[in-house]
């Protein structure tokens, strides 16, 4: 069995929709290419109750939860505290960081609130910020990240080569013009019998008028039986009258 993530995406912004998460995306196919799966993704707001709890029940169930947002220096970035809560310990000061945020920015400009991003849970590991400097960290097995998406993707790529790999996921797709769902879908189930380690999808397409079909997707751990489904949908579509295109519409 491959490690298992859960995501916890942070931030009152993304659920009244004023920011549009681009991050799980990122993450999800990180994590796949490294034989990482990530079970669940949470969206919950800048709530200290919820997040304390999501943080405590999430650490309990997988071997690794990744967080985004809330760590910068304004009175809504809480995670930080709250981690330290679901931990138990306290929130403290952190010589180190401390010391790299005050060597970069000016006198003047390292006020209050910048000095609070160098305080993190007891125990806690920063993971270095190649974009920005201020850290995220990790605490046993919650890593704590940025959810600006280039600061993101800086702190996630210094976590991952430190984490525990699995077998990367690999995939297979078809896609035909002119077929569509409702005239496959027995017969895909029936090839999902026959395969049950993989993870057969269905995505209808539309790129234009002369450009709408369904693409289906083969993808799991075993590469052999990932290439025998596959083979499989490939000959579905042949016996169905249609021109199978190997890969994903060049624009879905």
């Amino acid at each position: 069995m491959n490690p298992t993530a859960c995501l916890l995406v942070i931030g009152n912004e993304i659920l009244s929709g004023r920011t549009q998460d681009v991050n799980v995306q990122y993450i999800a196919r990180r994590l796949s290419e490294t034989g990482i799966t990530l079970s669940e993704v949470r969206i919950i707001p800048d709530i200290r109750t919820v997040i304390v709890r999501n943080v405590t029940e999430t650490r309990a169930a997988y071997d690794n939860v990744f967080t985004t947002g809330g760590i910068g220096p304004t009175h809504d970035d809480i995670t930080s505290a709250c981690v330290a809560e679901s931990f138990g310990v306290p929130w403290v000061h952190h010589p180190e960081t401390f010391r790299l945020l005050e060597a970069h920015f000016a006198p003047d400009a390292f006020n209050a609130a910048r000095q609070r991003m160098a305080t993190m849970p007891q125990g806690a590991t920063p993971i270095r910020n190649s974009v920005s400097v201020a850290p995220g960290f990790t605490m046993g097995n919650v890593h704590v990240m940025a959810g600006v998406p280039r600061i993101m993707r800086a702190m996630f790529e210094e976590v991952l080569p430190t984490l525990p790999h699995g077998t990367p996921v690999t995939s297979q797709a078809w896609h035909a013009n002119g077929l569509y769902e409702g005239a496959l879908a027995a017969s895909l189930e029936a090839i999902q019998h026959c395969y049950p380690t993989v993870d057969i999808g269905s995505y209808p397409y539309r790129l234009d008028e002369s450009q709408r079909g369904v693409c289906l997707l083969c993808k799991g751990t075993d590469t052999q039986a990932v290439q025998d489904a596959a083979t499989a949908v490939r000959d579905l579509i042949v016996e169905m009258g249609f021109r199978p295109q190997a890969g994903e519409p060049a624009k879905a």
